[in-house]
């Protein structure tokens, strides 16, 4: 049970981080209120908006997100009581928790009564509010939120003059709204100068991306995110998953009982093409959860992929689905699912077919799920769109599933040519335990990179991958076997060739291990750790030798007294793509020496977990008196990209001058063709060398 609830709050986690930061269904206020005698009592008055609720500060052991509000001051308060709630309570039993809960919707009140201990002196009165907000359908990622109040001895209470970053909203010319932000000291704004570079001031007003120094350079560029591939690698997973011990045995049963178990051949064939359709529509609809969230934050999957922790639990799901793989054990759903979807089959008509459809995908989990998990981990970590590419991807699934059965009811003679099951289907599901083992390593990669133990190198990866595909290379041709193989069978023809293709990789993979002037391995580009986490060069030497700055602010300085055009580079330690870009775009004879020599290179990792400094840590102003605090490298950069250019992805490529211009449209994304990206280079560069 502690798991369930343990896997229902990840997915929460998951889909609905900073998602209160663009969707904030609750709005908040604060207010000291005096009672005389020198007591106060500090209130936090919450507003729902219709279908939204916040859990009570009460809630049992492993269930939601209870509401917190600690009351503090820097001049010393002794608390009275305890905090009370007052609003719409609501008291019902979940089943997701397992548990009673109690939350309130509409609206609710937190209150804390607090004595000064020097009622002679102002103090500053601090609330912290940590809530979660939910409806019916998800929950908002908790959120936590500062306040605070000045109470002076007369007991009068006024707002503080705390330094924030606060964003104003403003309308542009289509009446859409877009944030800017002013950095505003005890209530009166300070102008930025380019003298005066303020390192908590995130919005740049010269950085109007809108309308560049020059049009020059601007492309049509590939997507990132290519929707057919994904469809494409959800096909080819779902016609591998066919071939598991889990589904072909199912195929020839399944179409026969539709095909000759009715005496109307084309009543059963209809029947068969619904139940093809059910399939497909069962597996799309396991993306409908990722489109529910409505307002969900720019960068929640940026966040997913970046974590330390979520890239570990990948990491050891995998390896969890590749000893499954194996046989030495089965992942299965609870066969009271099962049963139920079984018994729902008696109903018959479409009904019972639909239920047919869900008791195969059902009882199929144990091989297909593996599959489908690694579709979510490719998706999550390493693309802008995931709920539209998870949809693909499982369409691409269903639709194999979806063809199969319906080509052989249309065509049951077509059932005497597929092969008998056997031996072979364990062969794959081996095959695919193996993969699963390689791509664990990539979850693992990411975790050491954006930690910075940097202890996972780009040659040990690589070592790794060696000895998996020795690994299988051996079982292939039959030297190692697993817990479901036949120890007598003969080795097949098949298995051979696949052994040959194996041996061919390994032969790939070992001249990666030697060390040359250009990448190697540029199908594992992206995959692989960057060239400079090696033995062979240091961190800090940078990607291609070079040493960027990674920091704006003394960007803008070097490129004053260098007199060079800035190439921000919004990067991340997770980015595939930016790896893509570095090694086999940067990398290029004729595009290297304008990095090097003619471009202040900026790389802002909007990743980086570091903490800033204290001095560099700020809040932004949400409004209403709330604030939220950047407190690490990757917040300010992530921040400051979407502040300032609005967008969230990586890699972005712009071109800046010393002044803060915007020279020519930013470069978005990977694009395989480096006559484009040396095209954005020399447009910029030219223009500002001729500017001069």
């Amino acid at each position: 049970m502690k798991l369930m609830k343990f896997l229902f709050f990840t997915f929460l986690f998951l889909f609905g981080t900073l998602s209160a930061q663009i969707k904030d269904p609750v709005k908040l206020s604060y207010e000291v209120l005096p009672l005389g005698d020198n007591l106060y009592e500090a209130v936090i008055t919450a507003k729902m908006e219709s279908g939204w609720h916040i859990y009570s500060k009460d809630l049992p052991p492993d269930s939601g997100i209870p509401t917190e509000l600690i009351i503090t001051s820097a001049e010393g308060i002794t608390l009275v009581g305890g905090v009370v709630e007052v609003g719409k309570k609501h008291d019902e039993f979940s089943e997701a928790f397992g548990a009673q809960i109690v939350y309130y919707s509409n609206s609710a009140k937190f209150k804390q009564k607090f004595k000064l201990n020097n009622p002679e002196k102002p103090a500053t009165v601090a609330a912290e509010f940590t809530y979660q907000t939910c409806d019916d359908r998800v929950c908002l990622a908790p959120n936590t939120l500062e306040f605070a109040k000045k109470v002076t001895p007369d007991g009068n209470v006024a707002a503080t003059g705390v330094p924030v970053i606060a964003p104003e909203i403003t309308q542009d010319t289509a009446g859409t709204e877009k944030d800017t932000i002013a950095t505003t000291v005890s209530g009166q704004a300070n102008s930025t100068t380019f003298a005066q570079l303020d390192p908590k001031k995130l919005k740049i007003e010269s950085l109007d991306f809108n309308n560049p120094l020059t049009d020059c350079g601007e492309e049509k560029q590939e997507k990132s995110d290519n929707y057919l591939t994904y469809l494409f690698l959800g096909f080819l997973g779902g016609m591998i998953a066919l071939l598991t011990p889990c589904v072909f045995p199912m195929i020839p049963l399944t179409v026969s009982f539709f095909t000759k178990g009715n005496k109307d051949r084309s009543k059963g064939v209809r029947d068969a093409l619904m139940y093809g359709f059910f399939i497909f529509a069962i597996f799309t609809a396991l993306s409908i959860p990722f489109h529910l969230i409505d307002g969900i934050a720019g960068n929640i999957f940026n966040q997913i992929s970046t974590s330390i922790w979520l890239n570990l639990i990948f990491f050891a799901i995998f390896m969890f689905f590749a000893f499954s793989f194996f046989g030495y054990f089965d992942i299965t759903l609870p066969s009271a699912i099962a049963n139920r979807s079984s018994r729902a089959e008696e109903a018959g008509g479409i009904v019972g077919i639909f239920f047919m459809a869900l008791t195969l995908v059902i009882v199929s989990f144990s091989c297909t799920g593996p599959i489908l998990g690694s579709l979510l981990g490719s998706a999550v970590t390493g693309a802008a769109n995931v709920p539209m590419l998870l949809t693909f991807a499982l369409a691409g699934f269903g639709l194999a599933w979806a063809i199969v059965f319906g080509v052989l009811a249309l065509f049951p003679q077509a059932l005497q040519s597929l092969p008998k099951s056997g031996g072979w289907m364990n062969t794959v599901k081996v095959v695919l335990g193996f993969v699963e083992l390689a791509l664990a390593l990539k979850f693992l990669s990411k975790a050491d990179l954006v930690s910075k133990t940097f202890m996972l190198k780009r040659e040990l990866f690589i070592v790794l991958w060696i000895l998996i595909t020795i690994g299988l290379v051996l079982y292939l041709f039959g030297i190692i076997r697993f817990p479901h193989d036949d120890r007598k069978a003969k080795i097949s023809p098949g298995r051979k060739v696949f052994g040959v293709f194996g041996i061919g990789f390994l032969i790939y993979l070992i001249q990666g291990l030697v060390p040359a002037e250009r990448p190697k391995l540029q199908m594992l580009s992206g995959i692989l750790p960057p060239l400079n986490v090696s033995y062979f060069n240091n961190v800090e030497d940078g990607i291609l030798g070079m040493k960027p700055e990674h920091d704006y602010f003394a960007a803008v300085e070097t490129a004053r007294k260098e007199n060079k055009p800035i190439l921000l580079d919004f990067t991340g330690y997770g980015c595939e793509n930016c790896r893509k870009m570095e090694e086999f775009v940067w990398s290029e004879p004729d595009i290297l020496p304008i990095l090097q020599n003619d471009v202040i290179l900026t790389s802002l990792y909007v990743d980086d977990k570091e903490e800033l400094p204290a001095e560099q840590q700020t809040r932004i102003d949400m409004g209403n008196g709330q604030t939220k605090r950047i407190k690490t490298i990757g917040d300010r950069w992530s921040l400051f990209q979407q502040i300032n250019f609005n967008d969230n992805t990586q890699p972005v490529y712009v071109l800046i001058t010393p002044e803060g211009k915007v020279i020519n449209a930013p470069f978005k994304g990977y694009n395989s063709d480096k006559e484009v990206f040396k095209k954005f280079l020399e447009c910029g560069i030219g223009y500002y060398k001729n500017s001069k």
